[in-house]
């Protein structure tokens, strides 16, 4: 018979082949979508992405190594670090890009694209926050509840993305995107240095 602790794994690698999925398509859209625009807050909304993928990955390798304890535990520490950096990495990058637009006063084009995406994951992803909250209690997976989290901080990214592309293709006020942009700079320095010192789960799991 398979236990509990089975399903739940199992549950939770469809889970993460779902977020490695979804996050691929929206990293795709969001980066090409935000190029042509000219937008920063869509750029950076791709490559926030392209870190939930990488998270994905490395919860799916995670719970592919339930069975041994002391592999589950080295791959929790070590994509809290790896996660963390790429975060730390994209507050600075997203922090560069939207002074220097405010600075050059360089106004995006309306893009259609990215609103469809960024309202889609801003209806989609606390499903999947929840869902992903509910598997890492039962395995008290730190790892699996951390990336419930980041999930949860897609949310915050899509809805300040989402304001900021709404107020420029209907008011035309180019800089509530690089306003945008800056508004994630400290969410996201905050879930890198977190990750750094492991408490980006810990007080979920305890």
């Amino acid at each position: 018979m398979v236990s509990d602790r089975e399903r739940l794994v199992r549950r939770g690698k469809r889970l993460q082949y779902f977020t490695i999925g979804w996050n691929s398509l929206e990293a795709v859209v969001s980066v090409i979508a935000g190029l042509l625009a000219g937008s920063v807050a869509l750029i950076g909304f791709g490559l926030d992405s392209l870190i939930e993928v990488t998270s994905g990955a490395a919860v799916l390798w995670r719970l592919h190594q339930d069975r041994d304890v002391a592999r589950r535990e080295r791959a929790e520490r070590l994509a809290l670090r790896v996660v963390g950096s790429c975060f730390l990495l994209l507050s600075a990058y997203i922090a560069y890009e939207s002074l220097e637009s405010l600075i050059k006063t360089q106004a995006p084009e309306r893009s259609i694209p990215g609103i469809v995406i960024a309202a889609a994951s801003l209806v989609s992803m606390p499903l999947l926050s929840r869902a992903k909250r509910q598997v890492g209690s039962g395995l008290n997976s730190t790892a699996m509840v951390a990336d419930a989290r980041q999930t949860d901080f897609c949310v915050y990214l899509s809805a300040i993305l989402l304001a900021g592309l709404l107020l420029n293709a209907v008011f035309g006020i180019w800089w509530a995107d690089p306003a945008a942009g800056l508004l994630m700079v400290p969410i996201i320095a905050k879930e890198g240095i977190d990750g750094w010192r492991g408490k980006a789960c810990c007080d979920d799991c305890h």
